[in-house]
């Protein structure tokens, strides 16, 4: 996946964002926060009149989208927010343990004073997402923590593989999690911040336990009925950043 593609409209350079730019960011967002339900339609119509854009825009983005394992194109049926199984889950989540406790391992007892500072920042921002209720902000500052870790390495590769198994982790807790919970629990990432501070074998032994948890968090469930798409977009037509200009 391409990181520019991947990143929110804050992070942007506004000149250079286009309608394209604008739906792909929107969709990729809602997937990460749970707004879009697995296997919910998306219609290039309803999604052209929603934005305010052609049904050519739309069409654009959800292709780009696709190729970034973010929705499905169906033959003759359109596009869909996919719905991976708990067999997904097993390789998503081998993927990020080899991926993050790598990270984690070559970041322990090594981050700058500004590192240590962005992270608890992000961990701060997310526990009070929380405690007011904001799931879809608490789901997204998560992301971005998981996000920075990698970004902080410098493996412009690791930053790649981990933004394309967001989506997927998003997907799957919101199919998955029991109770409906949010993606990750803010103060694991305070105990992960603890572990990198102490070394390297506390750092990757920590994201181990993290990831591990996260993973056995997933059962079989009922699923929620789904919103549509008019309300799953509100938040991002109405957001002036990403008018103006999209883990996980």
């Amino acid at each position: 996946m391409n990181p520019s593609t991947a990143s929110t409209s804050s992070e942007r350079d506004e000149s250079s964002v286009t309608a394209t730019d604008r739906v792909y960011d929107a969709v990729y967002r809602a997937v990460l926060e749970h707004r879009l339900e697995p296997g919910q339609r998306l219609r290039e119509e309803e999604m052209a009149a929603e934005f305010g854009v052609s049904r050519t825009v739309v069409r654009q983005a959800l292709q780009r989208l696709a190729q970034d394992q973010v929705i499905e194109l169906m033959h003759n049926r359109g596009a869909r927010v996919p719905m991976p199984s708990l067999d997904d889950a097993r390789h998503v989540f081998e993927a990020r343990r080899v991926v993050e406790c790598e990270v984690a391992r070559r970041l322990g007892g090594h981050l700058s004073g500004e590192q240590v500072d962005e992270l608890q920042s992000l961990a701060q921002a997310e526990m009070e997402a929380d405690r007011r209720g904001d799931r879809a902000e608490a789901i997204r500052l998560s992301g971005e923590f998981h996000n920075a870790l990698a970004r902080m390495y410098g493996n412009p590769v690791y930053v790649r593989m981990l933004t394309g198994l967001m989506p997927t982790t998003s997907l799957l807790m919101a199919r998955f999690k029991l109770h409906g919970g949010q993606v990750c629990v803010a103060h694991r990432h305070v105990d992960l911040i603890s572990a990198l501070l102490k070394g390297s074998g506390p750092a990757a032994t920590e994201m181990r336990k993290h990831l591990v948890e996260l993973e056995q968090s997933l059962v079989a469930s009922p699923r929620s009925p789904r919103r549509r798409l008019r309300d799953v977009f509100s938040a991002y037509r109405d957001d002036d950043e990403t008018t103006t200009g999209a883990s996980t």
